[in-house]
């Protein structure tokens, strides 16, 4: 699997780049012509085709670092490093919102306000160890209650397991919500072989950060999930699929998959059942787009990650076109926990007629970003406080509940449960649960021309509607006045890219430009 993908990125591992000869060697030994790596490097954002500088610092170019001062601290630390010859390079969101205005020193996260830091990760851009968090989320106290918990489920009628997570009302969270004891059912009536189940740890959403939390502190969760998947639809096989910027991360979920085949959780015969599973990490060579599913399929077939028309659905022919479970991290781990604990456990989690609980990063003008585990009911208002409010006792404007791609909603819907339907009928979406709070005084116009530069960037290009659509949206609001008229236009193009883009990424790209431009027309040039 992923035989080319795999070459390149050892290739450029080795030399830093993807020079010409090297690329030549791996055509000639893999028996692959040379233009089909050539379209692969030049697809993909993390390969490189020049030298790399000999000192580099990416920078977070989207809106929750651009909230956080990302283009001032990005000016200090030019004017302050100029004379070490360090270049700064702006890239798309590097997943640590939490610490905007967010860079990266080779594999290690630096604040960019923070010049101290900067200079200590110049000197060691390997990332920083900590100790795990506990989280209420994980149902096993102790590895012996796990093992016994596991074995009992694994004898149990895979039909019954999926059954459960049906009746628990379970929803995916990485953004879609489909019910997931649906798919896993689904997947499962499927009669071709072998089956795959694939871990989407590719969250690439400005706001998006909570399944890299969950890699880190609870790699055994995501393992076990996946492990249960396998039992409950017939795969042999997993991948979780994670993005190049989690090198800590895909460490820790390394060491958690070594200590589970030591266990036994992992390989022949899992824990002495008939069961052969095993799990192997795939890094993402860079790629919003990656994030949808058919185009993570795409790029595990070591082609350019660009999205399927659907149906099939993955669930129907997957990879290499063969039954494929596909579920994002922190669906993986709650599975478990409703399957150990059982459906009541899981509702009793919730808030009034809700259930369950949602891990929500919280990231934009609030006094502690981070990643909150709440339960479903709590409100937008509550999740502001479990941050410490808005940053220096600001007013806020606007939340973005749900990630970049959902809707702005005003200050009046903080009072919104956390719940899909409810934020849908709030006039949004709680997507994979990414709430960015916007205060009062912000140039609202040019936070969702961020969003859409965003979308354009990571645009795959693959559709006509999406590659010029977005392309013409932030150009208009670049060189345009905002006027009635124009926000007219935007409406028109959006409903274009809306029915006829290929994938989610055009279908919403205008969106979240279009509600604030609707929704705070008193707003958008700030006040």
């Amino acid at each position: 699997m992923s035989r080319i993908l795999r070459e390149l990125e050892a290739l450029q591992g080795r030399e830093g780049w993807l020079p010409e000869a090297g690329l030549g060697e791996i055509a000639a030994r893999l028996g692959v012509p040379l233009h089909r790596l050539e379209g692969l490097s030049s697809f993909y954002t993390h390969f490189r085709r020049e030298p790399p500088p000999a000192v580099e610092i990416v920078v977070c170019r989207d809106v929750t670092c651009r909230l956080a001062g990302a283009t001032a601290a990005q000016a200090d630390l030019r004017a302050s490093l100029e004379e070490a010859g360090v270049v700064l390079r702006e890239v798309s969101c590097l997943g640590r919102c939490d610490r905007a205005p967010a860079g990266c020193v080779g594999h290690r996260p630096v604040d960019l306000r923070d010049e101290a830091e900067v200079r200590a990760a110049l000197g060691d851009p390997e990332p920083a160890q900590r100790p795990p968090r506990n989280w209420a989320a994980d149902p096993f106290p102790t590895a012996a209650e796990r093992h016994v918990a596991l074995r009992a489920l694994l004898a149990r009628d895979p039909q019954a397991l999926s059954a459960q997570l049906e009746e628990s009302g379970l929803r995916g969270m990485g953004g879609a919500g489909f019910p997931t004891g649906r798919k896993w059912a689904l997947v499962a009536a499927e009669s071709a072989r072998p089956k795959h189940i694939v871990c989407n740890a590719d969250e690439s959403e400005p706001g998006t950060f909570k399944d890299r939390e969950i890699l880190h502190d609870l790699p055994h969760l995501v393992i076990e999930g996946m492990l249960l998947a396998a039992h409950c639809v017939g795969a042999s096989r997993g991948t979780v699929f994670i993005r190049h910027e989690y090198e800590a991360e895909r460490r820790r979920l390394e060491w958690a998959l070594n200590a589970a085949r030591e266990e036994g959780l992992l390989g022949s015969g899992v824990l002495g059942t008939s069961l052969d599973f095993d799990i192997e990490i795939f890094v993402s060579p860079g790629g919003y787009i990656l994030g949808e599913e058919t185009a993570l399929l795409e790029c595990l077939e070591d082609r350019r990650g660009e999205p399927r028309n659907k149906p099939p659905f993955p669930g129907q022919r997957g990879l290499y076109g063969l039954p494929t479970l596909i579920n994002n991290v922190e669906t993986f781990a709650h599975a478990v926990g409703i399957l150990s604990r059982g459906v009541d456990w899981w509702r009793s989690l919730g808030r009034g007629d809700f259930s369950g609980h949602k891990f929500m990063a919280v990231s934009g003008d609030v006094e502690s970003p981070g990643v909150y585990l709440v339960p479903f009911g709590m409100t937008l208002r509550e999740l502001l406080e479990e941050a410490g409010g808005m940053r220096g006792g600001e007013e806020c404007l606007a939340v973005s509940p749900g990630g970049a791609s959902s809707l702005f909603l005003g200050a009046e819907r903080l009072d919104a449960a956390l719940d899909f339907d409810a934020i849908e009928e709030a006039g949004s979406m709680l997507g994979s649960g990414a709430a960015c709070f916007v205060a009062r005084g912000r140039n609202l116009l040019e936070v969702g021309l961020d969003v859409t530069r965003f979308f354009r960037n990571e645009s795959c290009g693959k559709c006509v509607p999406c590659r010029v659509g977005s392309e013409k949206a932030v150009r208009w609001f670049e060189e345009r006045p905002c006027t009635p008229a124009l926000t007219a236009e935007l409406r028109d193009l959006h409903h274009t890219l809306e029915r006829t883009s290929i994938c989610g990424l055009g279908q919403v790209a205008l969106a979240p430009l279009l509600s604030i431009l609707e929704r705070f027309p008193d707003s958008v040039s700030g006040e």
